[in-house]
């Protein structure tokens, strides 16, 4: 299964995938924005895409949105990892169709959770 870890932060990129790693997934890809993450996701066989919202350029809102318009990759799961916690910013996210949802910080154990419903629905 290859991953696509969505996040303007390198340090983020990096805990996401380091927790990936320790949860037995290997192969993955990294986008800084939006923009990038289409680019990618155009390009190369995408299993599940993780993103944070807050980015320049394009958010992963945005991202989703954008996703969720294209036939070819329209149904990929996409799970948003953010600190935007509130009820009307989840509610916002699920609107645009993510799949499940983590407000940072978060714990590897989390992650896998989150990941294992969504593969599992």
């Amino acid at each position: 299964m290859k991953f696509l870890v969505v996040d303007d932060s390198p340090t983020m990129r990096r805990i996401v995938i380091n927790a990936l790693k320790n949860l037995g997934y290997d192969d993955f890809l990294e986008a800084s924005d939006g923009i990038e993450a289409m680019e990618t996701l155009r390009s190369e066989k995408i299993d599940f895409v993780i993103t944070d919202w807050n980015m320049p350029n394009m958010s992963g809102l945005e991202l989703t949105q954008n996703v969720r318009q294209d036939p070819n990759f329209g149904n990929i799961p996409i799970l948003m990892v953010t600190t935007r916690g509130l009820k009307q910013d989840i509610v916002e996210a699920l609107k645009a169709r993510v799949n499940n949802y983590v407000v940072k910080p978060f714990t590897p154990q989390i992650l896998k959770e989150k990941i294992d419903i969504i593969l599992k629905k």
